[in-house]
């Protein structure tokens, strides 16, 4: 389902959105960062993810944002759930006007890509980081920083 802006806006102002970010591992352990092209957290580096359709499944939405954000097939199933966070905007996808508050489900995944051609949606650039680096600079997001040292307490 697709809405209108002027929906979309008041639905942002006035509800949590709920969404599934992926923490993506290669096999040295690194996170997969995008730059992000849009708001919230236009200019940070963030981990891919995206909203919850209304009547999607969290297993279609999972697939559905693999596919979207990653072009890789990945189910739900493959991943490790990482918790429930909530991340609260001072801005939003249709302005600085409108808060965000996001209610999100962390999954991590492992996975080693075979080529770096990903989408440039939402993120106009990828690198993979070591855990330390992600959580010393100073241009990676304070929620992906948190998904970070979540990890490290496991």
């Amino acid at each position: 389902m697709f809405l209108s802006r002027d929906d979309f806006s008041n639905i942002i102002n006035c509800t949590p959105l709920v969404s599934i970010d992926l923490v993506l591992r290669d096999d040295q352990g690194k996170i997969l960062l995008g730059l992000r092209s849009n708001r919230p957290a236009l200019g940070f580096w963030f981990v891919p993810g995206g909203r919850i359709r209304k009547r999607e499944t969290l297993d279609a939405a999972f697939s559905r944002i693999c596919q979207e954000e990653l072009m890789i097939s990945k189910q739900r199933s493959e991943a490790e759930f990482l918790g429930v966070y909530e991340h609260h905007y001072a801005d939003s996808a249709v302005g600085n006007n409108i808060q965000t508050h996001y209610v999100v489900l962390a999954y991590q995944l492992c996975w080693s890509p075979t080529d770096n051609q990903l989408p440039c949606e939402q993120h106009v650039d990828y690198q993979w980081l070591s855990l330390e680096q992600t959580l010393f600079s100073e241009h990676v997001h304070s929620y992906t920083k948190d998904y970070v040292l979540d990890l490290t307490k496991r």
